[in-house]
């Protein structure tokens, strides 16, 4: 496999060879949605180029997966079909492409030295616009990062019940929204909802929230449909089962939210949005940096979730910013994905234990991400400020100021990748802004 390229990029830049992940955009050279990747700060037309290649490029480089009907599914609008077609075919293109935009391709005539064919589609990425990458059926969000829910359980229990008895035995997970997952870039308008104000007052209120959360994660996007109803993906089989993964905001209205949670869990104080990244990196691109979690279970894990290997997550460097409405940003927080405990593939075999089916598309939330190191690792405000009673700071026009939660005009980013540089493998840029509710 090439590591290195003959198209100029930073050796900062997320999108390396060792990446290519892929997205849905339209651009100058073709304005209907359609399937890109990217390659440093360049977009790549992927049917334009299928169409492009010889019999014999498309033999050698992308055999056995047929050169029209390829060529026709990558013109699609979502990546819903090319996920479909399993993580043979998602690697077989992805290893092509690779070969195509080495330093040494095997048909260097191709795109290399084919001035015409690269101006046909080779887009700087800055013409690119972006829509939603898959078409998602059904949303799940687990609760799957340790430090984070620890740190929440001790804010609301007390240390020493910090952890429900069932978190280490099992993937704690609810089942979200699809409607409102949004792309990256899509405003967040702030909810409104039934909240009780102070702990001596029964009585709630309408109206928006007040403190209004992100929530740092990685979300993982399902490649096939499992066999069916009442039957179950075990956990050994669950890797062929996901497509690629991207990053996830799962926004949070803290005040709503503990008010209705009791005895059904999250509803209103969750559903408003979550954002993803426009950009799907795919599992194979991750799988050289699968790590052993930092955190072990500690108790003996039910069979149907044995995974069979150490290795079950991923060393993702996580990072959160804030800007204000003024424009001034700040780095809030650092973290790593190795600090969850359970795997997609487990998620995956705990989903469907009872037969529940999943679909080409599903997206599956990992829950916070959060680190041992205090607020500078927390993934949420609720963590990060204590539930609003220790506020961080943040620059803002020239001064310093504090926030609780979030304010309206706030833009949140996050950002995560791995590898060294000149290869890194990253997801580029999740955010959204805060709009002010429409209330009353």
């Amino acid at each position: 496999m090439a590591t290195n390229t003959w198209v100029e990029i930073d050796p900062l830049t997320p999108f390396s060879l060792s990446n290519l992940p892929f997205a849905i955009a339209t651009t100058p050279l073709d304005p209907n949605p359609h399937i890109v990747t990217a390659i440093g700060a360049y977009v790549l037309e992927l049917s334009t180029l299928i169409g492009n290649l010889s019999e014999e490029a498309h033999a050698v480089l992308f055999s056995p997966t047929d050169q029209y009907h390829l060529s026709r599914i990558l013109a699609s609008d979502t990546l819903n079909d090319f996920a479909s077609l399993g993580r043979a075919v998602h690697r077989r293109v992805r290893e092509g492409l690779q070969d195509l935009l080495g330093d040494s391709p095997t048909f260097p005539e191709a795109l290399r030295d084919n001035p015409a064919v690269r101006a046909r589609v080779m887009v700087p990425m800055g013409q690119a616009q972006f829509r939603m990458p898959v078409a998602v059926g059904d949303y799940t969000d687990f609760y799957a990062g340790y430090y984070h829910a620890r740190a929440v359980g001790a804010m609301f229990r007390g240390e020493d019940k910090a952890l429900m008895p069932n978190y280490l035995h099992l993937p704690v997970g609810y089942h979200g929204r699809s409607s409102s997952v949004v792309l990256s870039g899509t405003g967040v308008r702030r909810p409104v909802g039934q909240i009780v104000e102070g702990s001596g007052n029964p009585t709630p209120v309408t109206k928006p929230t007040g403190k209004l959360d992100l929530e740092l994660e990685l979300g993982c996007i399902v490649a096939r449909s499992s066999p069916g109803l009442g039957e179950r993906v075990k956990v050994e089989e669950a890797g062929e089962y996901i497509f690629g993964y991207v990053l996830l905001n799962d926004w949070s209205a803290r005040d709503v939210q503990k008010w209705e949670y009791v005895p059904l869990g999250p509803f209103n104080g969750k559903n408003f949005a979550t954002t993803i990244s426009p950009w799907v990196v795919t599992a194979d691109a991750l799988e050289p940096y699968r790590v052993k979690p930092s955190v072990e279970l500690g108790v003996e894990t039910q069979e149907y979730l044995r995974q069979g290997r150490e290795d079950r997550v991923f060393d993702i460097q996580l990072e959160v910013d804030l800007t204000t409405a003024e424009g001034v940003t700040t780095t809030i927080s650092r973290t790593n994905s190795r600090h969850l405990v359970w795997s997609f593939e487990q998620m995956i075999a705990h989903h469907t234990l009872g037969g529940c089916p999943l679909r080409t598309g599903d997206l599956l939330g990992s829950g916070t991400i959060s680190g041992p190191g205090g607020p500078g690792e927390a993934g949420c405000l609720l963590e990060a400020t204590l539930d609003g009673s220790k506020p961080i700071e943040v620059q803002a026009d020239g001064k310093t100021v504090t926030r609780s939660y979030l304010e309206d005009g706030d833009t949140i980013t996050l950002r995560g990748f791995c590898g060294p540089e000149g290869a890194r493998v990253g997801f580029g840029e999740c955010t959204g802004r805060i709009e002010a509710a429409k209330w009353p």
